[in-house]
């Protein structure tokens, strides 16, 4: 009798791509039924992992403070009850800016997990190692530095043009050569173009006061750009062809590669290679100010806020929250920064790790609508109207020059009520406070997009 698929089946294989070579083989070399079992043991998959029966426990530091904030509150908490029965989670919490990202299950910005001996390459998306850095100016004149700052910066799609790009340093680049997920030569050259740029979204540069010492300060906030984009796709990818072994009911968003494989090593150097490049990033940018005007910075410190953080088998997924623990940061050089938005000050705290918290504080002020609602609310004014509204008193520009109101003020949640929540959490302390002078953004950098002009160029 010919050897079929449905003896496989029967020997507990799951149906996959090498069935039909393996039946051939037996079927062409007479196998025995022991000779059988020893040749299909190259098979053997591994027993299905199942998602947890009920969600683990997971802390709340949020609380809905007026009508409009009870929405956004109740799909954080559904879609973190969803995401808690994935495997390898063992706890988590939400932080007081906390706002959904996509489908139910997925983890929203302000959301922190703890996942056993898993990476998450879902759990910190395409924008990796999303961070800010600080560099004090001392006693500058804020508008100069803004003016240099501006001179030096770069918004927008896509990376410098040729003549104008920073110089990736070579020690990282032989670096990315070296590892697997980025031994890519395109994605080392995007990677060099792409050094000094800030892209778009939320990314800023703010200039303000220090509160305590008067002293002007220099902020960025942005992430990985393309080579965390392409590394996050790659990252996907893998994750997923786990996720269909070993844990198919598992979300493909929160599919995970584990740690103990050659491809979790991997990767896990990868995502280091990227923070540094990131830093490096932020780096150029802020020194390339300081020789504009011929300075010596005072003091500098950064951290990141969307990032995979390791503390032996256990790895914190931060999704848009503030590492506090020492432990998580190898490069440490100060306190940790919290922006909120371009009208409020970008807070300078400290804390440590406690039993709400987990060791991380909020990265920002949120979302309690999407973009696109915001602006449907603001449709009774004109883009003027709400910008000198939202922006009196500060000097506020827009690399493109268009006006993006989805980044104003009033796109937030309320500032007061992140502050408010973080203090009564016990979340973080604030040691001090960088009061707003001007901050750049890179627009609204659909309305004039280049491929967009071609397409009028098309039609004329």
């Amino acid at each position: 009798m010919k050897f079929n698929g449905n003896h496989l089946i029967e020997l507990g294989y799951r149906p996959d791509k090498w069935f039909k070579d393996a039946i051939t083989y037996i079927n062409e070399n007479n196998l025995d039924e022991i000779q059988v079992k020893e040749y299909l043991e190259q098979f053997r998959q591994p027993e299905l992992i199942p998602l947890h029966e009920t969600a683990k426990d997971f802390v709340i530091n949020i609380r809905a403070e007026h009508e409009s904030e009870h929405d956004n509150v109740e799909k954080v908490i559904k879609t973190m009850e969803v995401l808690m029965k994935t495997p390898t989670l063992m706890g988590g919490a939400v932080m007081p800016d906390a706002c959904p990202t996509g489908p139910e299950g997925q983890i929203p910005v302000g959301g922190v997990v703890i996942a056993k001996n898993a990476i998450h390459p879902g759990f910190h998306s395409a924008d990796i190692c999303c961070s800010v850095m600080l560099t004090d100016f001392g006693k500058a004149d804020p508008k100069d530095v803004l003016d240099a700052a501006h001179s030096v910066t770069h918004f927008g799609y896509g990376g410098r043009p040729r003549g104008e790009q920073m110089p990736m340093s070579q020690e990282l680049m032989d670096a990315f050569r070296k590892n697997d997920f980025l031994n890519d030569e395109k994605l080392i050259s995007i990677a060099r173009s792409h050094m000094g740029t800030q892209g778009d979204g939320n990314h800023f540069l703010f200039v303000g006061i220090s509160r305590n010492t008067g002293n002007t300060m220099l902020v960025t906030h942005h992430g990985s750009r393309a080579p965390g984009a392409a590394l996050y796709d790659k990252g996907m990818k893998v994750a997923n062809r786990f996720r269909r072994d070993i844990s198919p009911e598992t979300l493909k968003e929160n599919a995970w590669i584990p740690y103990d494989t050659e491809e979790g090593q991997s990767y896990w150097e990868a995502l280091q290679l990227i923070r540094k490049w990131t830093k490096e990033n932020h780096t150029s940018i802020h020194d390339a100010v300081l020789t504009r005007l011929d300075m010596v910075k005072e003091n500098r410190y950064w951290n990141e806020h969307n990032f995979v953080f390791k503390d032996g088998d256990l790895f914190y997924h931060a999704k848009g929250a503030t590492p506090l623990d020492d432990k998580f940061m190898p490069d440490i050089t100060g306190p940790r920064l919290i922006p909120l938005n371009m009208a409020e000050p970008v807070l300078i705290v400290r804390g440590t790790t406690n039993e709400r918290n987990l060791g991380f504080a909020p990265h920002g002020a949120g979302r309690n609508f999407s973009r696109s609602q915001h602006k449907k609310s603001l449709a009774h004014k004109t883009t003027e109207e709400i910008f000198n509204e939202e922006t009196q008193g500060l000097d506020i520009r827009f690399y493109s020059n268009e006006i993006d109101i989805s980044e104003l003020p009033s796109a937030y949640k309320s500032a007061k009520n992140v502050r408010a929540q973080i203090e009564e959490y016990g979340l973080c302390e604030v040691l001090d406070e960088v009061m707003p002078y001007g901050c750049i953004m890179a627009g609204d950098v659909q309305k004039n997009a280049p491929w967009k002009k071609k397409k009028k160029y098309r039609k004329a």
